[in-house]
């Protein structure tokens, strides 16, 4: 039986809102839990969008946190498909778009993050896409097997993790691809040209077209429908379909409104303490819009990825109930693109590194690539070789000198590296 002299409010109806709502009430909270998400479908995980349930290898329910019979039995009530549109810090009130006060004693902003857009002529022709939200993914499910009975072709403005995945799900159903990005290769800001030419390459084995150095002017269509994509060098695409796949922007618009501090660059978002509050202490932020005042990493860090939503959310739960709370995970993210399943760990922006150290067969797609700087290891990457992230996260946590040669030597375990 919920106790009502208690209201904690969670604003964004995602991975991270959903799993701070359980974690609420795993940790015996009896008070009453408001849910609010500006969609209509129930809290979902983000990976599948671009992965299995686009590739047609998931269910469409598989997607979902919880069954929909699960917010009731934990007395958890939802707001779907109604925005927040204010919050008086004053009052202590969250207002809705249709005018309904939602009174809270404490709130968590999970509002997560927004596709940027593409500031470019035709981006109103039918046939211009965004992956983001669910019924982004179901649009763009059929969009790639019809194009792939016709031959179609789909441009895609951005080789980053979410261009490349719907590459790769769209080469499966069998539609051309091109891929136009300003940069020499993909992936290039997180890997650097050293591992960036092993995924085109990847891609090129596949059917998939790059063009690199160049940036997307236009989208031209007739009657309404998309017919080619022009970039800044003047080459013209033949395009049935255009991905904007250029990044998020992290949703700090109803933080910003309500007064609170937001953090600069790089990546924005809503700033927290390792606790996940905000300047003011009865808000907290969790998930892709919180920007993270990281205490192993010594950085403020915002984190897009699946893990930091799964984690931030009940970390951030923990603190509103008065709990002590230190969020120190190493950041993490995992991709699948044809045969080739990856694991990242760290954090090495360009500049930051000043050597990549490979051990393993780089060839074969079978290896670990080490972010180094001096002897200290700051990221890894798995690619094809599994059960080796938490030694990775480890070497990275630790901060300690390590042996170079042994660390490029695939028969000596990263176990001992630690010892």
């Amino acid at each position: 039986m919920v106790d009502a002299h208690r209201t904690f409010v969670i604003v964004g109806g995602g991975l991270a809102g959903a799993k701070a709502a359980e974690t609420l009430r795993a940790e015996g909270f009896s008070g009453r839990v408001i849910l609010i998400g500006d969609e209509r479908d129930h809290p979902y995980e983000r990976p599948p969008l671009s992965k299995g349930y686009l590739i047609g290898t998931d269910e469409r329910s598989s997607v979902f946190v919880h069954e929909p019979a699960w917010y009731a039995s934990a007395e958890i009530e939802l707001h779907l498909g109604q925005p927040a549109v204010h919050i008086n810090r004053e009052a202590k009130s969250v207002r809705l778009g249709d005018g309904t006060s939602i009174h809270y004693d404490t709130l968590l902003l999970t509002t997560g993050a927004e596709p940027r857009r593409l500031d470019i002529p035709g981006t109103g022709l039918a046939g211009v896409h965004h992956l983001r939200r669910l019924a982004h993914a179901d649009r763009l499910r059929g969009v790639l097997a019809a194009r792939g009975r016709e031959n179609g072709h789909l441009v895609i403005a951005g080789a980053g993790w979410i261009g490349l995945e719907v590459a790769a799900a769209a080469r499966g159903y069998g539609a051309e691809v091109t891929i136009v990005e300003p940069a020499p290769t993909p992936l290039h800001t997180v890997l650097g040209a050293e591992l960036g030419s092993l995924f085109a390459d990847l891609h090129r084995e596949h059917g998939v077209r790059f063009h690199f150095g160049a940036r997307l002017t236009e989208i031209a269509g007739h009657a309404g429908v998309v017919q080619a994509a022009h970039t800044d060098d003047g080459t013209e695409h033949p395009a049935h379909d255009v991905l904007a796949a250029i990044g998020a922007a992290p949703r700090t618009g109803l933080a910003e409104a309500a007064g609170l501090v937001l953090a600069e660059r790089p990546g924005g978002g809503i700033a927290v303490d390792a606790s996940l509050r905000t300047s003011d202490p009865d808000i907290f932020a969790a998930g892709d819009v919180a920007s993270v005042e990281h205490p192993v990493l010594h950085t403020r860090l915002r984190v897009e990825h699946w893990a930091n939503a799964l984690n931030t959310g009940p970390a951030a739960a923990r603190a509103m109930l008065g709990k002590e709370v230190r969020y120190d995970r190493v950041p993490y993210f995992f991709s699948d693109q044809y045969d080739v399943g990856l694991e990242y760990s760290g954090y090495a922006p360009p500049g930051s590194y000043d050597q990549v150290l490979c051990r393993g067969d780089v060839g074969k797609r079978e290896f670990i690539a080490f972010w180094l700087s001096g002897d200290r290891v700051l990221a890894g990457l798995n690619c094809n070789v599994w059960d080796v992230t938490g030694p990775i996260q480890e070497l990275i946590r630790s901060g300690r000198a390590v042996d170079l040669r042994a660390l490029g030597d695939p028969e000596v375990p990263l176990e001992s590296l630690l010892s």
